[in-house]
């Protein structure tokens, strides 16, 4: 008579480590193309959306507002690029990961592009461990970099916040300010728990995305002011900080109806301020499709040059 088999004996073996390692790497094979198939619907969602008539009768005529829109647009794939050249050595080819991060962030979901991002560098780019890390640290420090500036520029510009107001009561003021304190603060103290990048390299992160926001928001004032020349200069300025502090203040409820009331405020042609915003958010969804759509062609005219 056999005996009964034991627990151990009836159980099905455990698939060999490796297996398991092969099955996720070829499933992580699918992430970039998935990704990429779903930002091209969304760009060609978008192509749907666009209020075409009024792109077309807004083009700008000036090479000078080409140009600062196209820095403005590149600043952030830019500032990217600086980073991880610093921290991987990437080459210039990887700035067109980088513009897809961007698109992919801006046209889908936030951070989506990160996702994309990194699996693009964990097949490209040839590094000590996984770039999970740094990934996720800059996109950390990206905000990080974004509540401090705001912090900064609130306090160099509170003689404008209390003259115009920029829409902003005091109690989500206060409830702003504290959020972005508590969480700078809980950042600094459990960094080593949170952050995986060595400290001079976080500094050095911390540092671009900083640059990076300051440039913006001159730039973002320079380009509405090539586009309405009638308003100095340096009301574009203060509006563009308050822009910036509007959107980055957490507890703002209704940004767009707090971003009038300061186009009110500072006076000057609110209608055509307003119609200018519009068209340029137009002209850089247009060139988010374009960008995307060129970038996926040439794409596989490398693939067919290399089969």
């Amino acid at each position: 008579m056999t005996e009964p088999a034991t627990a151990a004996e009836s159980a099905p073996a455990a698939l060999p480590a490796s297996n398991v390692t092969s099955r996720w790497r070829r499933a992580g094979a699918f992430v970039g193309p998935a990704i990429s198939v779903a930002i091209l619907g969304g760009a060609l969602w978008q192509v749907h959306a666009l209020d075409w008539h009024t792109l077309v009768a807004f083009i700008p005529t000036s090479p000078l507002i080409w140009l600062v829109l196209g820095i403005n647009y590149l600043s952030g794939p830019l500032g990217d690029w600086v980073i991880f050249r610093k921290l991987w050595k990437i080459p210039l080819e990887g700035l067109f990961p980088l513009i897809k991060k961007m698109i992919g962030n801006q046209i889908l979901l936030s951070y989506v592009g990160e996702v994309y991002f990194y699996d693009w560098a964990r097949r490209h780019v040839k590094m000590e461990g996984s770039p999970f890390g740094a990934v996720k640290d800059v996109a950390i420090l990206s905000a990080i970099a974004g509540y401090a500036m705001t912090l900064i520029m609130m306090a160099v510009a509170w003689p404008f916040i209390k003259k115009f107001g920029f829409g902003i009561n005091g109690a989500e003021l206060q409830g702003s300010i504290a959020i972005m304190l508590v969480t700078g603060l809980a950042i600094t103290v459990f960094r080593n728990r949170l952050l995986s990048l060595p400290r001079p390299d976080l500094l050095f992160v911390l540092s671009v995305h900083m640059v990076r926001l300051v440039a913006n928001t001159v730039l973002t004032a320079v380009l509405w002011s090539l586009m309405l020349p009638a308003v100095p200069l340096s009301s574009w300025l203060i509006l563009s900080t308050g822009r910036l502090l509007v959107t980055r203040l957490p507890l703002i409820p209704n940004q767009e109806i707090a971003f009038a009331g300061a186009l009110a405020l500072l006076g000057g042609p609110v209608d055509q301020t307003h119609e200018m915003i519009t068209v340029i958010a137009l002209f850089i969804t247009a060139i988010h499709i374009a960008v995307f759509i060129a970038m996926l062609l040439l794409d596989l005219a490398q693939r067919e040059r290399n089969a």
